[in-house]
């Protein structure tokens, strides 16, 4: 139960703090706003690096870099533009193919068994979401060409994602980090991977003028939210859930972005609301 309860937490906060960043994507850079929410968030959490034996498991801590890197650094940084290109549902929409990989990659690397049941659970998920992708609902005016860069940066994100937390996976049921501690370690490596390469980015990001105290405020509060606390949570997910399910349950991310679709300008049809519901009937028959 605990890691059911993580990943709707993570859920919940990952859809809050996308708005807020599609939103402040139409001012700033995506690697901008990534680099700005991890440097933060690793301050927010710096207190948990004292706790860390950085030099009693560095295979253990290096392998969480690496994972920080691509799952936060990179991941994030496609995951951001998609978001300023396709909308936040149509982005996290994309997640409906992460089920299905997650828990083929997982079967074939790390041995995790799955019943019957996980596999189906996991295809009726991603199905029901690939048909809310299909819904041609979004009226902002963009062309192929752009389209086709948002398709990619959010599969390119998923990628990133799922790599990432099969490296968190290993680290979590074979070590004695915890997740607090494994957040802050790949917090700190997205941080400073980003640092090295768009330092440039942040430090015009802080000096700009048309940055107000409102775009900071809002800043400050998704990271928090959908960083510290949505990457606390999912890495609890993995802790305690293998990944396939983990990720079945965490790619619900696109029905919680229905509430707030309409602000972007997507429109919600009667297919949208029935996939919807056959989606919680996929993940239903997971947890049965």
């Amino acid at each position: 139960m605990i890691g059911f309860f993580a990943a709707i937490s993570a859920v919940i906060c990952w859809t809050f703090a996308c708005s807020i960043w599609r939103k402040e994507s139409e001012e700033l850079l995506p690697r901008q706003i990534n680099i700005y929410k991890n440097v933060l968030a690793s301050i927010f959490f710096l207190p948990v690096g004292f706790t860390i034996s950085w030099f009693s498991d560095l295979s253990s801590i290096f392998v969480l870099m690496i994972s920080g890197i691509v799952g936060i650094a990179i991941g994030d940084t496609l995951y951001i533009n998609s978001l300023k290109i396709i909308g936040t549902r149509k982005t996290l929409s994309f997640e409906a193919l992460t089920p299905i990989i997650a828990t083929t990659i997982e079967s074939l690397t790390i041995n995790e068994i799955y019943p019957q049941k996980v596999w189906i659970g996991s295809l009726i998920v991603s199905f029901s979401l690939f048909m809310i992708v299909r819904q041609n609902t979004f009226k902002k005016d963009l062309s192929s060409k752009t389209q086709i860069i948002g398709i990619l940066c959010a599969l390119g994100s998923i990628l990133c994602a799922i790599f990432a937390a099969l490296l968190s996976r290993i680290i979590l049921i074979s070590s004695i980090l915890t997740p607090l501690q494994t957040t802050e370690i790949r917090l700190l490596s997205a941080s400073i991977f980003l640092f090295l390469f768009f330092k440039n980015d942040f430090f015009d990001l802080l000096s700009k003028k048309s940055i107000t105290k409102i775009n900071h405020s809002g800043l400050v509060l998704s990271t928090f939210i959908g960083t510290n606390c949505g990457i606390f949570f999912q890495q609890m997910v993995f802790k305690f859930l293998p990944i396939g399910i983990g990720w079945t349950l965490l790619s619900l991310s696109p029905i919680l972005a229905l509430f707030i679709s309409k602000k972007e300008g997507d429109n919600i049809n009667k297919l949208t609301v029935i996939y919807s519901l056959l989606s919680f009937i996929g993940i239903a028959i997971t947890l049965s």
